[in-house]
Formats: structure tokens, C-alpha cells, sequence
């Protein structure tokens, strides 16, 4: 049965069946096949959505939602402008340090991506920067929304793992990897910038005059002031569940009220005929992560009733039973899986299965969480699934085979990331580890 599961699985696939369509249908099929009531479909897709922990993921989506809408980024971009705006490549770093603000709060690598692309892609053209590097830069910035807390995949991950993986613990574990990812991408656009000349175009002397404001001290008081409240969000989200407040679901939801309040009453940027649309966002955001969720436990639970992942730790100790082996093979794996699946559907695949058999390697499960969502999120901007490298192309107007020759630089140095979280635990595991 579980040959015939994944068969039909790659199937549809190949076919073009969207991933939560594919695992279900595979499934029922499977099932049929080997004479299983078809009872058991509803039931295990029931109780894998029966869960507390998932509600959490509206929450958060919600919150992002309401803050992209409140004309937070542009407070971001002026703090992070104020900082590192009149170094070398200036604006391309500002792009990253504005991702990584606004992925403290929206939790998500496409919103974090389209939030920030259309108010800076257009900037660094304008200040000189080649459109097709101004927009792999936006692109791969983005992808820090599902790495710096809170992250929505993390959720998914802790709740489709098969082990009792702390929410908590991997939220504050995505705080070292996020600022590594992100010191690294602005290092590079440093380089870049100071080889080729990028982002030398003069200003008017207006334009001067204001960024001599922005980046002076009193003008980066000002900015710190202004963005202060949206960055406190996340500091109110984990301390909020390191202090023992409340649950991480609880913590979702005071998020939405934080950013609904803020948008609504202290910018007063929020009008209430907005709130249907963003309504109508999330909804359909959440609707489609559940359909996934679901069918995913119905995939897991053929899966493990046929001894997969016992199968796959057996395939695995028969290559090396060396750990520094099978995280690499577990790398070039997820790496595969993240060019073809969206990051939701890699997850609730792969990790009920490669979690027992990294556990049995003695591998930690936030450390393995972690080297799962890099990898994955690295996904999102390689072809030809890379969802940001739609999102950011779309903003930009040009087409993404025309910015695969400026992305080469940052896979590389993505790629040297990976192999850092991968091969030096603590990175993760050191501040969970403290706070504890």
C-alpha cells in the first residue's frame, strides 16, 4: 500500500493536482487498495485539524495582515534607513533590515515580501541599483519571514513532527539563524555594491537634505520612536510565553488585538472599510493552510500505519550511520522538496517522517526544526515553485529568468548559511537553552 500511495502521489504532482488535493486523493486511493474503510478519511482529517495549537495560525495571520494594512512598513523602512541607509549599498541593506522588522511581525515570507518590494524595489532602482538586483535582494530578504519569530511554518512543524516539539522553543531558536541569514545577505550586498558601483546615483539636493536628516542622531531617535510599537509585538509575543502569561495560541491572538489596536486607534491608519478585505485575505490564507494540515494528517497516518518512517531511518543507517551524513543527505533533500512544494506542504510531508529518524541520530528536534525551515525557506526563492521570486518579479515587471544571473550570488552564500545552522547546533539551540 505505501508504494502505491507514493506513486499516485508523485503522480499528481507531475500532473499539476495542488499538493493538498494530491495527498488526500493519493491517500483515499491507497486506502481502497488495501481494503481500509473510508470512515477513516473523515475521522483522521478531523483529528488532525481538532487541534488547539492550529488556531494560532489564523491569529497570526490576521495580525500580519492588519499590520501590512496599517501603513506600518514605511515606518520600518525609516528606521531601518536611519541606520544603515548612507553606507554602501545602503538602500539594498535597508531592505533586508526592514524584512527582518516586518517578518518579526507578519510571520510570513510572501507578505513580508510584498509588504516592503513595492515601496523599496522602486527606491533602489531610482538610487541606481540594477532593477534585476533590486529585486533579487527583495526576494531573498523575504524569505527571513519564516525564520525570525513568529513564523507560521514553525507552527506547523511543531504540530506535525510526531514529537513534542515546544512552539516556544522554536520561535526564540529562529532568532539566531534569522540574524545570521541576515547579517550574511547584507555583507554580500556590500560587496556587490562596492565591486560595481550599484547605488551611486545622486540625489536631489532635497532628497539629500532628508536623508541627511533620516540618518543623523536625532533623525534616528525619531524613527526608532515611530517604529517602536510594532517592533515591540514580537517581545510581547515571547515574553509573553517564556514569562508562563499565555499559550502560544493566546499569544496569537493578543497579536491580532496589539495590531488592531495600533492600527485602529494609536496611527489611526486603519479605516474600517478595510477590515473586510483583510478579513477576506486571511480567511482564505488560513482556509487553504488547513485543507493542507488536514490532508497531510490523513497522508501521515496511511504512512506511519504502513512503517514509512521506520523504512526510511532503516534506508538511511544503511547509507552511514554517521549524523553529519544524513543531515547532509536530509539538506540536498529539502532543498529538493522546497524547489517543487510550498513550504506549508514540504513541511506536513516530511517531517512526520525525517523528525523520528533525526531524533533517533541523536539530533535535537528544535535544531532539525531548524535546518528543515532554513532549507525550506531557501525554497522559496528557487525555481520553479520560488514564491518570491513571483511576488518580487510581479512588483518589479520583469520576468524571473531575468534575475537568475543576480540571484547566483546569494544562493551561494544561502547555501554557506545552511551549512552553519546545519553543522553548529547552538546557533538554535543556545538561547532556548538559556532561557531555560
Amino acid at each position: 500500500m505505501a508504494g502505491i500511495l507514493l506513486f499516485n502521489l508523485l503522480l499528481f504532482f507531475v500532473i499539476g493536482v495542488p499538493v493538498a488535493y494530491s495527498m488526500g486523493f493519493a491517500s483515499v486511493l491507497a486506502m481502497v487498495e488495501g481494503g481500509l474503510s473510508l470512515q477513516v478519511v473523515i475521522q483522521r482529517i478531523f483529528a488532525t485539524l481538532d487541534s488547539f495549537p492550529l488556531m494560532a495560525i489564523p491569529f497570526f495571520i490576521l495580525a500580519g495582515n492588519i499590520m501590512e494594512q496599517s501603513g506600518i512598513s514605511q515606518r520600518l523602512i525609516n528606521l531601518a534607513n536611519s541606520i544603515v541607509g548612507r553606507m554602501t549599498g545602503g538602500l539594498g541593506m535597508v531592505t533586508v533590515l526592514t524584512a527582518m522588522f516586518f517578518a518579526s511581525i507578519s510571520g510570513s515570507s510572501a507578505a513580508t515580501t510584498a509588504a516592503i518590494g513595492s515601496i523599496l524595489i522602486p527606491a533602489m532602482v531610482k538610487r541606481g541599483f540594477p532593477r534585476p538586483f533590486s529585486t533579487s535582494v527583495q526576494a531573498v530578504s523575504g524569505e527571513l519571514g519564516v525564520i525570525i519569530p513568529p513564523s507560521i511554518p514553525m507552527i506547523i512543524f511543531a504540530l506535525t513532527a510526531g514529537s513534542a516539539i515546544s512552539i516556544g522553543d522554536l520561535f526564540i531558536a529562529g532568532i539566531g539563524p534569522g540574524i545570521l541569514i541576515s547579517l550574511s545577505l547584507m555583507l554580500t550586498i556590500y560587496v556587490l555594491s562596492k565591486q560595481n558601483g550599484y547605488g551611486l546615483t545622486a540625489l536631489s539636493p532635497e532628497e539629500r537634505a532628508a536623508e541627511e536628516a533620516l540618518t543623523s542622531w536625532r533623525g534616528r531617535v525619531k524613527a526608532f520612536k515611530e517604529a517602536i510599537l510594532p517592533l515591540l509585538m514580537p517581545v510581547i509575543i515571547l515574553g509573553g510565553i517564556y514569562g508562563g502569561i499565555f499559550t502560544p495560541t493566546e499569544a496569537a491572538a493578543v497579536a491580532m488585538a496589539y495590531a488592531f489596536v495600533l492600527g485602529c486607534f494609536v496611527y489611526r491608519t486603519l479605516k474600517m472599510a478595510q477590515l473586510m478585505e483583510i478579513f477576506r485575505n486571511s480567511v482564505l490564507a488560513t482556509a487553504i493552510i488547513m485543507l493542507i494540515i488536514g490532508n497531510a494528517g490523513l497522508l501521515g497516518w496511511v504512512l506511519t500505519a504502513e512503517k514509512v518512517p521506520d523504512l526510511v531511518a532503516e534506508w538511511f543507517v544503511s547509507i552511514s550511520d554517521s549524523p553529519l551524513v544524513f543531515l547532509l543527505l536530509v539538506n540536498l533533500l529539502l532543498l529538493l522538496a522546497g524547489m517543487f512544494l510550498e513550504t506549508g506542504a514540504a513541511i506536513v510531508i516530511t517531517a512526520p517522517i525525517l523528525t523520528p529518524v533525526a531524533i533517533q541520530f541523536g539530533i535535537d528536534p528544535i535544531h532539525f526544526g531548524m535546518i528543515m525551515i532554513v532549507n525550506l525557506a531557501v525554497g522559496m526563492v528557487t525555481p520553479p515553485v520560488g514564491v518570491n521570486l513571483f511576488v518580487a518579479c510581479q512588483i518589479a515587471g520583469i520576468r524571473i529568468e531575468q534575475i537568475l544571473k543576480s540571484m547566483l550570488p546569494f544562493y551561494g552564500v544561502l547555501l554557506l548559511d545552511i551549512l552553519i545552522v546545519t553543522y553548529w547546533p547552538q546557533l538554535s539551540l543556545w538561547l532556548p537553552s538559556l532561557l531555560k
